[in-house]
């Protein structure tokens, strides 16, 4: 199984989860540092603290060696997706939508490959819409974009 489908699985496995609850689970990745690791990301209004991503490791951990899916050893980590979080979801991009992001693109788009711009949403057909520092409005498809995080200034 590869990890793709163990994030899938776990996702699918977790979100049940969060029902009823005030936290998100924003993301799940899973990756090989020194040891594998499957990293749950949470969320909620006002953020999580260190006693919420307790609880939801030590729930997550019982779900996750009852189901015995990935054939790996490895380390569950639970967190905050932080300030600066990376936005993936179609629900993430209409939630922020009004706010700045940082924008990498595979490749150039009107010769720029990195911006500051600020989101303004998703399109039905699943494009999505940004408003730059001139007011111009562009709309990039997903395929194209590497990665959009919340832009975090001091």
């Amino acid at each position: 199984m590869g990890h793709k489908d163990i994030e899938e699985k776990a996702e699918k496995l977790l979100s049940g989860l969060m029902a009823g609850t005030d936290i998100e689970l924003v993301d799940v990745e899973y990756i090989r540092e020194r040891n594998w690791i499957l990293r749950l990301f949470i969320d909620k209004e006002g953020g999580v603290d260190l006693n919420d991503c307790q609880i939801i490791s030590e729930k997550a951990g019982q779900i996750l060696d009852k189901a015995d899916f990935m054939g790996d050893n490895y380390l569950l980590e639970v967190s905050s997706p932080g300030l600066d979080r990376v936005l993936k979801k179609d629900r993430d991009f209409v939630r922020y939508a009004g706010h700045d992001v940082d924008v990498r693109l595979f490749a150039p788009v009107n010769g720029q490959k990195e911006m500051t711009v600020r989101l303004e949403g998703i399109t039905p057909d699943g494009k999505l819409r940004f408003t730059g520092e001139d007011g111009q409005e562009q709309i990039i498809e997903k395929d194209k974009i590497s990665q959009v995080k919340l832009h975090f200034s001091f």
